[in-house]
């Protein structure tokens, strides 16, 4: 646990409040759920503690980044920044921390998820929207319901069907591919 400590002590100096409080609140959803799904509870909480180390950054510092460091980016990707944080992260953690591939791909998919996710990568998607200090009560207690009474896949389906990809199209906004094909390969093993 020395390490989180450290790692908090950087995220203090890097994010905003706000977006510091979220991060630990991921964190304690994400050991919540660890136990749950019998997942490594230190493994998760370092995990979703700096899944938004690079959030605050700018697209331009994206760009830059990705450039300096080699960190290849889909047009896909440039099209739907809103992703960029997670690539940038995963990055950024192997690098300072030496986190594991595994959970460098957790960090890299936290927002639109991806095909064959392991237990342990769902886990850091549903903290991140269901973290308690600061997601909205109303549609965070959705989620967190249906965790607990439909398991993992059921509540990333939701998230897709009932929020990503509604706010999107309201919006006018692009949807990563990776968001429509995790939600039709649910739905496929519900299928079958």
């Amino acid at each position: 646990m020395e390490e989180i400590e450290k790692i908090k002590e950087d995220l203090k100096q890097i994010l905003s409040e706000k977006r510091y409080i979220h991060s630990i609140g991921a964190m304690e959803k994400a050991i919540e759920l660890a136990k749950v799904y019998e997942e490594d509870e230190e493994k998760s909480a370092l995990t979703a503690l700096t899944h938004d180390i690079a959030k605050e950054m700018t697209v331009e510092e994206y760009y830059k980044y990705a450039e300096e460091n080699n960190v290849e980016l889909s047009k896909d990707d440039k099209m739907c920044t809103s992703v960029l944080h997670g690539i940038i992260g995963a990055d950024i953690v192997k690098k300072k921390y030496g986190f594991t591939d595994e959970m460098c791909r957790a960090i890299y998919y936290h927002t639109t998820g991806i095909t064959n996710m392991t237990t342990f990568e769902k886990i850091i998607f549903l903290a991140d929207k269901v973290e308690e200090r600061t997601r909205p009560k109303d549609k965070a207690d959705v989620i967190r319901n249906i965790i607990k009474e439909k398991g993992l896949d059921e509540a990333i389906l939701w998230i897709a069907d009932d929020y990503t990809i509604p706010k999107a199209i309201k919006n006018r906004g692009i949807l990563h591919p990776n968001t429509i094909n995790v939600r039709n390969e649910i739905i496929e093993k519900m299928k079958s």
